[in-house]
């Protein structure tokens, strides 16, 4: 875009600016004080001015579009001036901000037949920044994506993990193994059914990311589940809005109780949590780490019929999509979008053997930005 400044006037607290393109906006003069382009460290891009230093009453002592088609302001206090280019101005108006358009491309059960539009080969990954930035834009809009023919060795996930960011480090070590081990401490070591669920919703700030690398998998049994939370939230906000609003407003206390460990872990969270611009952040459901409810009397009856109708739409077959990996399979998902789980396995068949990596969800997005060139 590139727009020209045609007139600026003093409104109140802020500045009026008619734009080229019959645009009008107002911005705040603290707000324009405190983001004074000259106020910008030019090696850590970090801000260099403090607005505690100013008083709340600052204002443009004088105020002009320059030669340049800046907008130059020069202020009643601290000796300063300031240019914003009109671009600039125009990128961060906030009076004039675009409507929010969510990033997220939802799915449900129809995916199982278009399965290879979201996987994509290891090598590539590993070559190319565009195949790179594809499957990152896969785990940021679906939040779901098969990595292929990777190698089966252990530990071999990790460089293509690196190509992203650093690990999440979490009790489980990494990468943690998942197979089945006498007495063990998570459901997971097991060749019992996982009803689906998602990671460490004990924790304050669950992983973002997990990612499960499939090494060997010849028993019989032991079927892939996914689903996409997120579709499911929506489709209760469309058809049952009550149900929706109960999850987003009461607390569920989840509980980790390891033997093995010298901690235990609990947090309080809603099943379904909304950004700033209403649209889905996280989907924290798992009936197996889920604690002793504990919310007021007369939300208890609310929650559990919301609770149980959640739950029987995040394993409905209209929603849910099933796999089995082979080996150098990655699967790869939104650990707070994407619910996961497995069919029971019989360990007497053969072997079932994956490797499970973390990554929190910032790194994944940050990354893109990078790639992408983003600008902010």
């Amino acid at each position: 875009m590139s727009v020209k400044l045609s007139k600026v006037s003093k409104n109140g607290s802020g500045l009026n600016i008619e734009w080229s393109d019959g645009k009008k906006s107002n911005f705040n003069f603290m707000w324009l004080r405190d983001n004074c382009p000259l106020d910008m460290d030019e090696d850590t891009r970090e801000r260099t001015f403090n607005i505690l230093e100013v008083s709340e009453n600052i204002h443009p002592k004088e105020y002009k579009i320059n030669v340049d088609g800046k907008l130059e302001i020069e202020w009643s206090e601290g000796n300063h001036t300031s240019f914003y280019d009109p671009n600039w101005l125009r990128k961060n108006c906030y009076t004039l901000k675009e409507k929010y358009i969510s990033p997220y491309k939802l799915w449900d059960s129809k995916l199982n037949s278009n399965l290879e539009s979201i996987s994509i080969d290891y090598e590539n990954i590993m070559q190319s920044d565009e195949d790179l930035i594809q499957w990152l834009n896969l785990l940021h809009e679906k939040g779901f994506s098969i990595v292929k023919n990777s190698p089966t060795e252990k530990k071999s996930a990790l460089p293509l993990l690196n190509r992203i960011s650093h690990i999440r480090e979490t009790f489980f070590n990494t990468p943690f193994e998942v197979i089945s081990i006498p007495k063990p401490n998570n459901l997971a070591y097991t060749s019992k059914r996982l009803v689906n669920h998602m990671d460490l919703p004990y924790y304050e700030l669950p992983p973002g990311y997990q990612f499960l690398h499939c090494l060997v998998n010849n028993a019989e049994g032991g079927m892939s589940r996914a689903v996409d939370g997120f579709f499911v939230a929506d489709y209760l906000r469309n058809n049952d809005p009550e149900t929706f609003k109960t999850l987003t407003r009461v607390p569920v206390v989840f509980v980790n109780r390891d033997y093995t460990q010298d901690k235990k872990r609990l947090y309080h969270a809603q099943e379904i949590t909304l950004n700033k611009d209403g649209d889905y952040n996280d989907i924290r459901f798992s009936v197996p780490t889920m604690g002793i409810m504990d919310c007021p009397p007369e939300d208890m009856e609310k929650f559990y019929k919301a609770h149980y109708k959640f739950g029987k739409l995040l394993h409905d077959k209209r929603f849910m999509v099933e796999f089995k990996l082979k080996e150098g399979d990655i699967f790869c998902f939104n650990n707070r979008r994407v619910l996961h789980g497995r069919t029971e396995y019989d360990p007497n068949t053969g072997h079932r053997h994956l490797q499970g990596y973390y990554l929190d969800r910032d790194e994944i997005i940050s990354r893109l930005h990078y790639l992408k060139k983003a600008e902010f």
